[in-house]
C-alpha cells in the first residue's frame, strides 16, 4: 500500500516462503520477505524500511506527516511496539487458538494491551495519528487484521468500535484491494508483474 501511495513502480515476484526461489536466496540469504532490490543493487529486506524508502522518494499524501515532524518519532515507537511486543504475543495467541491451548485467554489479553492502545488513539481521529492516513496505519494494519482473524466471533462480540471502523475503512478501500491482488508464483513461470498506481 505504501509503494502504491508513493507511486513507486516495482516488479513483483510472488513467492511462497515454503518454496523460496534460488535467485532470492542468492540476493538475500536471510530468506525473509518482502525484499526490495533497487536499480543500484541496494537490497532492503524489512517491510518498514521499504515503506520509508518509498515515502522518502515521494510522499504525495504526507504519510510521514512532514508538516508535523514531532509525530514521526511517535509513529516509529508505535510501529516498534507492534513489530516486537504485539507480534510476539499475536503469534502465541494464534498458536493457542489453533491448538485450543489453556493459555489462549491469557495470551489474547496480552495482545489486547496493544489493541486497547490503538482503540484509544482512534477515539478522536479517523486514523492513528490524526484525520489523515499515516505510515503507522499502513504498517500496523496487517498485524491488527491478523488479530481479528484469529477469532472473528470473539472480536465482533467485544467492544472495539473505533478499531473496527478503522479496519473496515482500510480493508474496504480500493488501495487495499489493489495491494492484496494475488499473482501467479514466480517459481511456476518466472513471470514478473508491474505494481503501479495507475
Amino acid at each position: 500500500m505504501a509503494l502504491l501511495m508513493a507511486k513507486q513502480e516495482v516488479l513483483l515476484r510472488a513467492i511462497v516462503t515454503k518454496d523460496k526461489p534460488a535467485e532470492m536466496l542468492k540476493r538475500s540469504p536471510k530468506g525473509t520477505v518482502p525484499i526490495l532490490l533497487l536499480d543500484n543493487g541496494r537490497l532492503i529486506d524489512e517491510s518498514l524500511d521499504i515503506m520509508i524508502w518509498a515515502l522518502q522518494q515521494n510522499d504525495p499524501h504526507d504519510l510521514l506527516y512532514n508538516k508535523l515532524p514531532e509525530i514521526y518519532p511517535q509513529m516509529l515507537i508505535l510501529i516498534d511496539t507492534c513489530d516486537n511486543e504485539f507480534r510476539s504475543n499475536l503469534s502465541a495467541y494464534k498458536y493457542a487458538s489453533r491448538y485450543h491451548q489453556p493459555n489462549e485467554i491469557k495470551v489474547r489479553g496480552a495482545c489486547e494491551l496493544f489493541i486497547n492502545q490503538l482503540e484509544r488513539l482512534l477515539q478522536n481521529n479517523n486514523f492513528l495519528f490524526g484525520d489523515t492516513l499515516s505510515l503507522a496505519d499502513l504498517a500496523i494494519l496487517p498485524n491488527a487484521r491478523q488479530f481479528i482473524n484469529v477469532d472473528k466471533k470473539w472480536f465482533r462480540d467485544t467492544d472495539y468500535p473505533y478499531l473496527t471502523k478503522w479496519l473496515s475503512s482500510l480493508m474496504q478501500s480500493p488501495l487495499f484491494t489493489k495491494a492484496m491482488k494475488k499473482h501467479p508464483l514466480w517459481n511456476e513461470n518466472h513471470e514478473e508483474f508491474l505494481l503501479t498506481w495507475g
